[in-house]
C-alpha cells in the first residue's frame, strides 16, 4: 500500500553547519519523485532525515498521516517502513543474492517464495546462489533494489543508485527499476544530480539549491517553466536574454521580438536549444563549439555583441567558425522576477 509523504519546513545539519534550511516537499501516493540538485545541496541529508537515519532539528516529517519527526519526537527508522537503496548497493558479502534479499523478511516470509519471486522480478532467476563478488555492478544493484522492496515498504528511497554504471546499463536498469517500483505500488524518492535521469524517470521533480527545494513540479514544467534563472540553467542547456516587454504580449530581445506565454511578467526570457532554428531571417552568429551527441548536436554560438546562444542541431552539425542565422521558434518562457 503506497502512502503520501510530506516534509514541512524541515531543517537539519551537522553541528553548527545547517544543511537543510527549510525544506518543503510532498510525495504523492504511488508516485516517483526525483530530488535533483548539485553536490552539497542537501539531497542525501534529506533522504536520511526521511528514513530516520538523521534527526531533523526543526520542522515536520509526515508519512501516511503520521508524524515521524518534528524536531522533538522521533519514530525509529525500523518503524517508518522506509526502504533505502544506497549508491553502491551495500550488499552483505557473506550472503548469496537470495540471502541478501531474504535478510529483511520476517521468519515466516523467509520460508515462503517472496525472495525467490523478487529475484525473478529483477531478472536474476538462477543467480540466487551467487555471492556479490560473483555478480556484475548492474546485477548487484538489482539485488539491492529487490532487497529493499522485498518486505513491502510504504516508501522506497534511492540514493543515486545508477551513478557507478556505464551509460547503456544505467538506462536499462533505471527503466526496469521504475517499472518494478510501480508494480510494487510503493511511493518512491530518487536522489540524483543527473538532469536527464530525473526528467526521464520521475512523475515529479523537486529541484534543490543550497538546502531548500526551489521548485517542485512535473518534469515538463521544470524544464519549460522553471521558477528561477538558476533552475533554468541547471535543468538543461539554456539561453537567458534580457527582454523588454511590449504592449502586445511580446518581448524585445537581441534575437528579435518574441512571443511569450499569456500574462507573462519579467525582464528575462528563457530560450531552450531546440527553439533556436536556422533561418534566413534570423540574427547572424558565429559557431564557437559543437558537441556531437549522435541524435543531435549542442552548438554554442556568439552574436556580434558578444552574447552567447546555445542551439541544438539535428543531422549534420555545423563546423566551428561557420556563420549561422538563427531565429526563435515558438513562444518563450519569461522568468519570474
Amino acid at each position: 500500500m503506497s502512502v503520501e509523504v510530506e516534509l514541512r519546513d524541515v531543517r537539519a545539519g551537522f553541528g553548527d553547519t545547517e544543511v537543510l534550511r527549510g525544506v518543503d516537499l510532498r510525495l504523492t501516493r504511488g508516485s516517483l519523485t526525483a530530488v535533483l540538485g548539485p553536490s552539497g545541496c542537501g539531497k542525501t541529508t534529506l533522504l536520511r532525515v526521511l528514513a530516520g537515519f538523521h534527526d531533523a532539528d526543526a520542522g515536520t516529517v509526515v508519512i501516511d498521516g503520521r508524524v515521524v519527526d518534528d524536531g522533538r519526537r522521533r519514530v525509529a527508522p525500523e518503524r517508518r517502513r522506509v526502504a533505502v537503496v544506497p549508491q553502491e548497493g551495500a550488499l552483505f558479502p557473506h550472503l548469496t543474492a537470495l540471502g541478501n534479499i531474504a535478510y529483511g523478511l520476517s521468519r515466516s516470509d523467509r520460508r515462503g517464495a517472496r525472495a525467490t519471486d523478487m529475484l525473478e522480478l529483477v531478472g536474476l532467476a538462477g543467480h540466487g546462489d551467487r555471492f556479490p563478488h560473483e555478480l556484475s555492478g548492474g546485477q548487484q544493484q538489482r539485488v539491492a533494489v529487490a532487497r529493499a522492496l522485498a518486505p513491502g515498504p510504504d516508501v522506497v528511497t534511492l540514493d543515486e543508485p545508477f551513478s557507478a554504471l556505464d551509460a547503456h546499463l544505467r538506462e536499462e536498469l533505471r527503466r526496469d527499476v521504475r517499472e518494478l517500483i510501480r508494480a510494487e505500488g510503493a511511493t518512491a524518492l530518487l536522489v540524483t544530480h543527473d538532469q536527464g535521469e530525473a526528467l526521464a524517470l520521475a512523475d515529479e521533480v523537486a529541484v534543490m539549491h543550497e538546502g531548500v527545494v526551489v521548485q517542485q513540479a512535473s518534469p515538463h514544467d521544470v524544464y519549460q517553466r522553471p521558477a528561477t534563472a538558476w533552475v533554468a540553467g541547471f535543468v538543461g542547456d539554456a539561453t537567458i536574454l534580457p527582454a523588454e516587454p511590449g504592449t502586445d504580449g511580446t518581448f524585445s530581445t537581441e534575437v528579435g521580438r518574441l512571443v511569450a506565454a499569456a500574462g507573462a511578467h519579467g525582464t528575462q526570457v528563457l530560450i531552450r536549444p531546440e527553439q533556436l532554428v536556422e533561418s534566413d531571417h534570423g540574427v547572424e552568429a558565429v559557431v564557437e563549439s559543437v558537441e556531437f551527441h549522435g541524435h543531435s548536436s549542442i552548438v554554442g554560438c556568439r552574436l556580434a555583441s558578444g552574447t552567447r546562444l546555445v542551439a541544438r542541431a539535428t543531422g549534420r552539425p555545423p563546423t566551428v567558425g561557420a556563420r549561422w542565422r538563427l531565429a526563435v521558434d515558438g513562444p518563450v518562457w519569461v522568468l519570474p522576477t
